[in-house]
């Protein structure tokens, strides 16, 4: 589903058959396209999963299973060091550790992280995250104790190393460190010196952090305008994201499947503080519980502890960097967060005799009960790709994705022939959502698809999918209709040249492009169109943002030469030496 495809099934290098040589193993580690190559592990780990069982998605599965349950078993002896150290009695201990982890474990919320196989990158860097921090609790215990404890420290760098091959987020680590020295652990040390080391190395990676946040990532990210591919500014995403975190607290408090739709390409932005009108009470909300959160520091470490690391897990997702707005895989390690405060509230209100034992071992025991529940039914949900997009739709009808997800499960399913009624049916759910949401373009692109392989497409479905790219923004989901239209002109789905080349000027009209897909456009117009004069702007704009070095290029214009357009390669290298003189 979604980036599984891209990622993982469209992905020829994962494809191992058998391993001949070292060199398949670095090329499947490191053929991340949309991350340049980043996240080695977990795409090793996709490679192994395809040479062991095939593109079987059980497969993936199970692998993403037992990463999740070996992270649970991990946060077991996470827990119980930092309550340790936390000062709770050892009875306190031996039951909240395992329930704490077991509360985080079956969490319905954690059922798309895991269940979605791309997210491996998520639960694998989470995984080596807790383990880093189990070693840096282990390595601080030995400062306090007066030992050195160089081996634990040595796994704190390995293990942190190790989550940030799995995705980026894990540059995060330190910033967890710092909070539990805020919290639990005071920059306490057996040896005086020490201690003000951890302050003085502290606060220096807190002040030089700041400023680079403030002068380096701010203004590198800041968009004024919309993000590219992007409805939203700068300034938007800060506000929304306000309003998206009081929401996955809602979800983790009160997870109800019908409150986890998946899909929230609907979520309202807001364009300034009082649309929509939760926007203000959001943000105030927000500082209300970091104040508490920082008062409490001393008198309730544990739940300061948890309400900070969950903020701090969505430091990097919910600030000006231009991602979605919304997923719920990006509560995998906040949802740590959570579960600290909660109990230690919990245990809090014992401690105080205004909450009897009974009582609290029933709310806890209610809460475990309801969540594995709940973690079951949507895994039911879940075990097949049809019930889920029903069920999606059902629960976020005003998604695009939603709508999309249904269209493309009934289509996947079809079998051969016109009048198949899974192709019927993903005729009508794409022609009732493109109704719907009357600015959809993949909805209506898929129509002109769908209706194509039927054979009853019309001139009106195309002038429909025409007028909406005319209008509507160009996000990386209208974008993508582009490389769509391609792949089905390869396909033999389309000859209709001239709703092609409509399609490729609205949106090369509309978008930049990488170099490598002005060359593929330009390919497409001069080898399969009566107008090849129309690739030659595409090959300008190809050379102008590249390098002459550039294999891709030096490829093109040999190909050039040799059919006989000699005359195109002078006036390319001609703008291509003007545009460098202006520049110099």
């Amino acid at each position: 589903m979604l980036d599984d495809m891209q990622s993982i099934v469209q992905n020829s290098a994962l494809h191992l058959v058998e391993i001949k040589s070292l060199d398949d193993l670095l090329y499947a580690a490191y053929s991340f396209d949309p991350g340049g190559g980043t996240r080695p592990l977990v795409m090793l780990s996709f490679a192994l999963d395809i040479l062991r069982s095939g593109l079987d998605p059980v497969a993936f599965k199970i692998t993403n299973i037992v990463i999740h349950a070996l992270t649970g078993f991990a946060l077991v002896f996470f827990f119980r060091k930092l309550l340790c150290l936390a000062a709770w009695s050892p009875r306190e201990i031996r039951i909240a550790a395992p329930v704490l982890a077991l509360i985080w474990a079956i969490h319905p919320l954690q059922v798309s992280s895991v269940l979605y196989i791309v997210q491996r990158m998520q639960i694998m860097s989470t995984l080596f995250v807790v383990l880093s921090l189990l070693s840096y609790l282990c390595f601080r215990d030995q400062n306090i104790k007066g030992e050195k404890g160089r081996v634990y420290g040595f796994l704190v760098i390995l293990f942190g190393l190790i989550a940030f091959a799995c995705k980026e987020d894990a540059v995060l680590l330190p910033v967890y460190c710092l909070v539990i020295e805020l919290t639990v652990l005071r920059f306490d040390a057996k040896a005086e010196k020490l201690k003000k080391l951890l302050r003085y190395v502290y606060g220096t990676f807190f002040v030089v952090g700041l400023i680079a946040y403030l002068f380096v990532v701010v203004p590198y990210y800041w968009h004024s305008d919309w993000y590219p591919g992007r409805v939203f500014t700068s300034a938007e995403r800060l506000m929304t994201q306000a309003r998206v975190l009081w929401m996955y607290l809602a979800q983790l408090l009160l997870p109800l499947p019908s409150m986890l739709p998946f899909n929230y390409d609907d979520f309202a932005i807001s364009r300034n503080l009082w649309q929509p009108k939760t926007t203000m009470p959001a943000i105030v909300g927000l500082a209300g519980l970091l104040y508490l959160a920082w008062r409490w520091r001393k008198a309730f470490p544990v739940f300061s502890l948890g309400v900070l690391l969950f903020f701090a897990g969505h430091f990097l997702t919910s600030n000006v960097i231009g991602l979605e707005m919304v997923f719920e895989h990006r509560n995998h390690f906040p949802l740590i967060g959570f579960v600290l405060a909660i109990i230690a509230l919990i245990v809090a209100l014992m401690r105080s005799r205004q909450c009897p034992r009974w009582l609290a071992i029933s709310v806890i025991s209610s809460i475990c009960i309801a969540e594995a529940g709940a973690a079951v039914y949507r895994a039911y949900i879940w075990g097949d790709e049809l019930r889920r997009a029903e069920y999606n739709l059902r629960v976020a009808s005003d998604s695009e994705r939603a709508w999309i997800n249904l269209c493309t499960s009934h289509f996947r399913l079809r079998q051969k022939g016109s009048n198949d009624p899974h192709l019927n049916m993903a005729i009508d759910v794409c022609q009732r959502g493109a109704d719907r949401i009357s600015d959809s373009v993949v909805l209506m692109n898929n129509v002109v698809i769908y209706k194509t392989i039927k054979g009853s497409v019309t001139e009106q479905d195309w002038e429909a999918l025409l007028g909406r790219l005319e209008r509507a923004p160009m996000t990386v989901q209208n974008k993508r209709v582009l490389w769509v239209t391609l792949n089905n002109v390869d396909y033999g789905l389309f000859d209709n040249e001239k709703k092609v080349l409509r399609v490729i000027d609205i949106i090369t009209g509309k978008t930049k492009l990488r170099t490598h897909e002005y060359l593929r456009v330009a390919a497409y117009i001069f080898n399969d169109t009566h107008e090849p004069i129309k690739a030659l702007p595409f090959l300008e704009a190809a050379v102008r943002q590249s390098s002459l070095d550039d294999p891709d290029i030096q490829k093109m214009l040999a190909q050039l030469k040799a059919v006989g357009r000699q005359d195109w390669v002078d006036h390319i290298l001609e703008a291509k030496e003007a545009d460098e003189k202006n520049n110099d």
